[in-house]
């Protein structure tokens, strides 16, 4: 259930920030960025902090990568909402067609080993997480992924295990195809904190 104060802001300030955006956009404001305004010490600023420093902090992986990577987790995690908006940005700096061969299936889509490697450690982290074997580990340090490409893409599915989950549990409305890429060119510019 929504609370009124996510949907409209819980604040004078809030509700004019949401509406300036909102006109800003051409597009209602999607609800990841409301529940960000609701009470800041709810989520707002330590998971945009975090979000930040997962997918805009400095990595070996592309911002792209990253926000693919979020977008699989998503995906693993049936967050519709989530999938779109990922897939939104990381299509700004890679081709679609490789984005949507990723998220139809990673293990035969037009992508590096070690982007393929990590994307299996990622899918069992998230759906079978007692299954992770060193093993595993170890192909992806075979295929030329580093360890610092493991953390970094492990933070990305940390943070977006917890996302996924309460976009869901809050029933984030699905904005339109066209909604989402005028989002992401905001978030790209804006960032999450």
């Amino acid at each position: 259930m929504r609370l009124p104060e996510v949907e409209r802001g819980d604040g004078l300030r809030t509700r004019m920030l949401i509406r300036v955006i909102s006109m800003a956009l051409g597009a209602r404001l999607p609800d990841a960025a409301r529940v960000a305004f609701y009470h800041k010490g709810f989520v707002g600023t330590a998971l945009g902090a975090w979000t930040q420093a997962a997918l805009r902090g400095p990595s070996e992986w592309s911002v792209s990568e990253r926000e693919l990577m979020a977008a699989m987790v998503a995906q693993w995690n049936s967050c519709t909402f989530c999938v779109g908006a990922h897939r939104a940005i990381a299509v700004h700096g890679m081709d679609k067609a490789v984005a949507d061969a990723v998220l139809a299936d990673y293990h035969t889509a037009p992508i590096s080993k070690s982007l393929r490697a990590t994307l299996a450690v990622l899918e069992t982290i998230t759906v079978r997480p007692d299954e992770l074997q060193g093993d595993q580990v170890g192909a992806a340090l075979a295929a030329g992924v580093t360890r610092g490409q493991l953390e970094d893409a492990a933070a990305v599915a940390a943070v977006f295990n917890i996302v996924t989950r309460y976009a869901n549990a809050l029933g984030f409305d699905i904005p339109t195809d066209a909604e989402f890429d005028k989002a992401a060119g905001m978030m790209l510019k804006r960032g999450y904190a």
